[in-house]
């Protein structure tokens, strides 16, 4: 049996990817309809060999679709998902709206796949912050063996995590540093983001960490484990796709590097590339495209005890955003309407 799936949002970075992805993962989709705001209204998206059109959003009736995939803001989010929720549609949601209502189960499916039940509260499931949900997706197996007492994480995050313009920001001012007559001031970003690192991503809060830095504290302890301490620096880098953690563990046991490693090598959603050599670790260039979460730089943390050392990346665009939301439907199928 087909199901028929809405792309809500389909005509940006993350809304193309997820109809990438159906097709790639052959979805059991029927239908696939491709939906956007009304300036949108027939604009033509890829899904595999097919050319859909744009449907508007604001007019769309949902009763009879069966899932929908939310690639739009929480402003949007706010209005159209109850009203597709009430239809009897499962939304899932890739916007922060809906993360941190205890109501709203927040999915990583390698980590917390029981919490799709929770689905029945509001018939909407919540998908997290792209770097919360590569880092848990490493975090998890080693939790599972050696408890995590506490977390220390550092991001390298893409500019394709702010969306479109920020990467035409980036590839503006990368030209201009060659053309000095053409100055690109920063719009996106508060400083220039060509040649440059910025330790800041989205609002400040009156702690001193940013929100982004906020997110991966509250999103880790709801999807993982609430004891888990965790405290993180996000930093945005000139790069176009995939983000980068270097992650520091404590646990409550000694766990061995050995160890850690092959845990980690049979762990789903995750390829351990660990070589001790020049280029024997993966970056952010070459997991574009990829499904899995790629680990590197696995080592014992000897000023600490029972301390860890990872380096983790992944397609922000793919696991931490688009591929998660899919992987979240065909859970919600297996589990539920294949229960059926």
């Amino acid at each position: 049996m087909g199901y028929k799936v809405a792309v809500v949002g389909a005509t940006g970075n993350v809304g193309r990817e997820m109809l990438n992805i159906l097709e790639e993962r052959q979805f059991p989709a029927d239908e696939v309809v491709a939906l956007a705001s009304r300036r949108s209204l027939g604009t033509e998206v890829s899904y595999g060999d097919k050319t859909l059109k744009t449907k508007d959003l604001d007019t769309y009736d949902f009763e009879g679709t069966d899932i929908a995939l939310f690639a739009i803001g929480s402003e949007a989010t706010e209005q159209y998902a109850p009203r597709a929720a009430e239809a009897g549609c499962l939304v899932i949601d890739n916007s922060s709206l809906y993360r941190y209502d205890p109501e709203i189960p927040l999915i990583v499916p390698e980590v917390n796949p029981e919490a799709i039940e929770g689905f029945r509260n509001r018939m909407i499931i919540a998908n997290p912050n792209c770097s919360t949900a590569q880092m848990v997706v490493a975090l998890k197996p080693l939790h599972d063996r050696a408890t995590i007492k506490r977390v220390v994480v550092s991001t390298y995050q893409s500019v394709s995590g702010a969306g479109k313009d920020a990467m035409d920001e980036l590839w503006e001012q990368t030209k201009a540093v060659y053309n000095p007559v053409a100055e690109v001031p920063p719009k996106v970003f508060p400083k220039q983001i060509a040649f440059n690192v910025i330790p800041h991503i989205d609002k400040f809060l009156d702690s001193g960490e940013t929100r982004e830095e906020w997110k991966m504290v509250a999103e880790t302890k709801k999807i993982m484990d609430p004891s888990i301490r965790l405290t993180a620096t996000c930093v945005r880098v000139p790069v176009f796709v995939g983000h980068s953690e270097a992650i520091n563990i404590e646990f409550e046991e000694f766990l061995d590097e050995d160890e850690a490693r092959e845990i980690l090598r049979e762990s789903p959603g995750l390829m351990v590339i660990d070589k001790r050599e020049d280029g024997g670790y993966i970056t952010p260039v070459e997991c574009v495209g990829d499904f899995a979460t790629y680990v590197s730089r696995i080592r014992q943390d000897s000023t600490i005890e029972n301390g860890l050392n990872l380096w983790v990346v992944s397609d922000n665009l793919r696991k931490g955003a688009a591929l998660n939301t899919v992987q979240i439907a065909e859970l919600y199928i297996n589990r539920v309407l294949g229960a059926r």
